[in-house]
């Protein structure tokens, strides 16, 4: 099976060395293409008619100058373009967990998002902060990504993706969470006035708000929190709603 590794923390994050490692011990045809940078928020943005600059760091390891989306068009344009694609995109392990809104902001869910446009199964992996780290880790993410690989006609759709919550620690079951509402940059701090020119800065940080049955809550518990998303499809206006438009 070949696998796409992408992120949005950069080509030597830990998270991205953890899900490497996993899917090392699935398969022998592990691709890596990570920012050369942290490209945190950068959402499904891609580079449109500037210079992208890829470096080889190792065998089938490449650091990309763009975007997180960018590692998935320039491997599915340039690294496979007359080669076999691969069958599946793992994105993470993310620095942090993508609840709420995130599921628009998100790199690492814009990796996923990417990867559905090119009809390629995906997978994004993220975690909370400060997890309790431990040497088994891989080997318990190599077994969840081995039963979603063989249960993928349960979930496998057109423009749909998985989008996993781990808690700090593992292993931990699996939940069906709600999508809550837990927005990041809500406030902006002014670090320079000078005339009419302002400099501010969006910190990081959350509210870390909470509702029964979201993300936070069930990671809160002890539980892996996933959710099935997607980008294809239409929400349809009534047509008496269009009729009065007419």
């Amino acid at each position: 099976m070949r696998i796409l590794i992408a992120n949005d923390d950069g080509i030597d994050a830990p998270g991205l060395a953890l899900l490497e490692k996993a899917a090392l011990s699935l398969s022998d045809d592990v691709w890596v293409v990570a920012p050369s940078a942290k490209r945190t928020a950068a959402g499904n943005s891609l580079t449109i008619a500037r210079p992208l600059t890829m470096v080889r760091t190792a065998e089938r390891r490449y650091s990309c100058s763009g975007t997180p989306a960018d590692c998935v068009l320039t491997a599915m344009t340039w690294l496979f373009k007359d080669d076999k694609c691969p069958e599946l995109v793992l994105s993470g392990v993310n620095d942090g967990r993508n609840v709420g809104e995130d599921i628009a902001y998100s790199g690492t869910l814009g990796v996923a998002r990417e990867a559905t446009f090119w009809g390629i199964p995906a997978i994004g992996f993220s975690r909370v902060k400060k997890a309790e780290v431990a040497e088994s880790d891989a080997e318990h993410l190599a077994k969840l990504i081995q039963e979603l690989w063989t249960r993928r006609a349960d979930w496998v759709a057109e423009g749909t993706w998985l989008s996993i919550n781990l808690p700090s620690k593992l292993p931990a079951p699996l939940r069906a969470a709600r999508i809550g509402r837990d927005k990041v940059g809500v406030c902006c701090e002014v670090l320079k006035e000078d005339g009419d020119v302002t400099e501010i800065m969006v910190p990081r940080g959350r509210r870390d708000t909470s509702t029964p049955g979201d993300e936070n809550a069930l990671m809160a518990e002890g539980f892996a929190a996933i959710n099935r998303l997607k980008w294809a499809g239409e929400s349809p206006l009534p047509i008496e709603f269009l009729d009065a438009l007419a």
